[in-house]
């Protein structure tokens, strides 16, 4: 397990925030990647259009990563849009894959495909 001590990496690009998500996400750091997720949210207020969680960096995920993503979701103005970015053939992906949240959030295979969306 990787502590809390590489938060995510954020982005403003033209009408999306990126948060680069670390190698590893799991019980010790989801929920304050959640954190840092809403609080990029709130401090972007009236001006974020969406916010899209890159988890292409990510090698380990277990289901507390799901957890993470649907608790953004729920936790972000119902006028900002979420996406993820995963690689097909990650476990993030998988993850994501196996516990429904991408029948919730839109999941796309890279980054540019993501902010074309």
């Amino acid at each position: 397990m990787t502590p809390f001590s590489a938060p995510c990496r954020v982005l403003d690009l033209p009408g999306h925030t990126l948060l680069v998500l670390p190698p590893e996400i799991d019980l010790s750091n989801a929920s304050a990647l959640c954190a840092d997720a809403l609080a990029c949210a709130q401090d972007r207020a009236g001006r974020l259009e969406t916010l899209v969680l890159d988890l292409t960096r990510t090698d380990f995920m277990d289901s507390q990563g799901a957890r993470l993503v649907e608790d953004v979701r729920r936790g972000l103005p119902p006028d900002v849009r979420l996406l993820v970015v995963a690689a097909p053939d990650g476990v993030p992906y998988r993850v994501l894959e196996l516990t429904g949240v991408r029948r919730d959030v839109p999941v796309h295979g890279d980054l540019t495909g993501a902010l074309r969306a």
